[in-house]
């Protein structure tokens, strides 16, 4: 059996750095940028447990036709779902991956 392909890199931003994280696998992805704030990842993170947890998540979903693949993907996806947390900070559906990242990188810390 093949492990899955793990990529884990520093991403420059014009708002400040984040961590930015792709992994793949046979039938399946999914990418992330984490940000010292909260992160904004692809539709496989769950906003029901960021609640719970009282984490900021903005998600943005990609489709069969254009995966999100890489960390870089999510800057012009599009946010459709936010945790409350994440609606704390200025962040709402609509808005770009980067928009939100420029919301958790520029938020003073909670």
């Amino acid at each position: 059996m093949l492990l899955p392909k793990a990529e884990q890199r520093l991403l420059e931003t014009p708002y400040g750095k984040a961590i930015g994280a792709a992994y793949r696998w046979e039938g399946g992805q999914y990418c992330v940028i984490h940000t010292a704030n909260g992160l904004v990842g692809c539709g496989v993170f769950s906003i029901e447990c960021a609640d719970e947890f009282n984490m900021a998540f903005a998600i943005a979903k990609g489709t069969p036709q254009v995966p999100l693949l890489e960390p870089e993907d999510l800057y012009d996806a599009k946010i459709v779902a936010v945790s409350q947390a994440a609606q704390q900070m200025g962040i709402s559906t609509g808005m770009t991956g980067l928009e939100a990242v420029e919301k958790m990188l520029t938020t003073p810390a909670r």
